[in-house]
């Protein structure tokens, strides 16, 4: 009888690509000979799990298994979609290890540099240079890591594949050349200049822009500004992590910038004037008669440019009462004078006693 490819694996037909691949994975980790040595039984399971994988991960011979209950043609192969499974067991059994030999051009690696400014730096935006120490092709070599004149030659053995194939039970498995590192070739005349490293260490002085506006833990990109590439590759980026160092007297929110204005009883109540402090110097703030403590006042345009758009954010002044600690004869007079002349009560206070009075019944 033909074997139920669908019940080996253990899933139901209408099993997605993800279920079938999560199915065989698990069973053939579990009934591979090398974790069970000597068990003829899980061995014969092994070979019908990957049977049954490699007819079921193919579209069309999992439709012609679907319509006539057998496989097609001389029986199951193994092709590329199940070897990239099966290469992936394989790295668990045998401890990790790469597939293929590697690309000879390989792009250099992203650098990351921390700048840090000030609030007003970040406000008016500037143009400043900095020193980068990095990793560049090597001029001599044009970053093969060969001497001029000479190239590397094929590995002898692997033959210049960049792998090894090893005898694993009943099945090869293709490994990365220990030799020459799956490179396929090997440098016998390293360039003199870099070691046969391809590259040598340099610092540059490189200028950059901050835009104004900018804000702490943003980003600016250099274009191949990084590390140099290896055997002609492109350079990695330079990426400039900008900190904005706190201020004094703001806070930031966004475009807008905050700052706590102490003020008096007398100014909240009969209202005032009074000089404030602005990014780059000072401006006049009014505050209205009858201003509460805790309100917000603002002077439109005067924050931080906006970034990605146009105009500028504001700055906002938080008003708090500062009651004096101790008062001297005059003052301590005026107030009794005006508690004296207080018969109305405010709308909190008025408030306040009715809920208390309704809490106490």
């Amino acid at each position: 009888m033909a074997r139920d490819y669908y019940e080996t694996l253990g899933v139901r037909p209408e099993a997605s690509e993800a279920e079938l691949k999560k199915a065989f994975r698990s069973l053939a980790m579990q009934c591979h000979p090398d974790r069970n040595p000597g068990d003829k039984q899980a061995e014969e399971r092994f070979k019908e799990i990957n049977e049954a994988y490699a007819v079921l991960s193919d579209p069309d011979k999992r439709a012609h298994y679907d319509r006539f209950g057998t496989a097609p043609g001389n029986g199951p192969s193994f092709d590329a979609g199940f070897g990239s499974v099966f290469e992936d067991i394989f790295e668990n059994l045998l401890g990790g290890g790469g597939r293929g030999r590697r690309t000879r051009a390989a792009r250099g690696e992203d650098l990351q540099y921390e700048l840090k400014i000030s609030l007003e730096d970040a406000a008016a935006g500037f143009e400043t240079k900095v020193q980068i120490p990095r990793l560049e092709a090597c001029e001599t070599c044009r970053g093969t890591g060969s001497e001029p004149g000479t190239r590397k030659v094929a590995c002898e053995s692997c033959g210049g594949r960049g792998e090894v194939r090893m005898s694993h039970g009943f099945l090869t498995v293709a490994r990365p050349c220990p030799r020459c590192m799956g490179e396929g070739q090997i440098n016998k005349s390293p360039c003199k200049t870099c070691r046969g490293e391809a590259r040598v260490r340099a610092e540059r002085l490189l200028s950059v822009k901050v835009p104004p506006g900018i804000d702490d833990g943003m980003q600016l990109r250099l274009t191949g500004e990084g590390a140099g590439g290896l055997n002609g590759g492109p350079s990695g980026d330079l990426y400039v992590l900008v900190h904005v160092a706190e201020h004094g007297m703001f806070a930031r929110n966004g475009a807008d910038l905050y700052c706590d204005l102490p003020v008096s009883f007398p100014q909240l109540a009969l209202g005032t004037e009074l000089d404030v402090p602005v990014l780059g110097g000072t401006a006049r703030l009014k505050i209205p008669a009858g201003s509460q403590p805790g309100h917000v006042l603002k002077l439109r345009g005067r924050g931080m440019p906006r970034l990605r758009d146009r105009g500028q954010g504001d700055a906002c002044y938080r008003l708090l009462l500062e009651v004096p600690s101790r008062l001297n004869a005059g003052q301590r007079e005026a107030l009794e004078a005006f508690e004296a002349a207080s018969r109305e009560r405010g709308p909190l206070a008025t408030s306040f006693l009715e809920r208390m009075k309704k809490l106490l019944g």
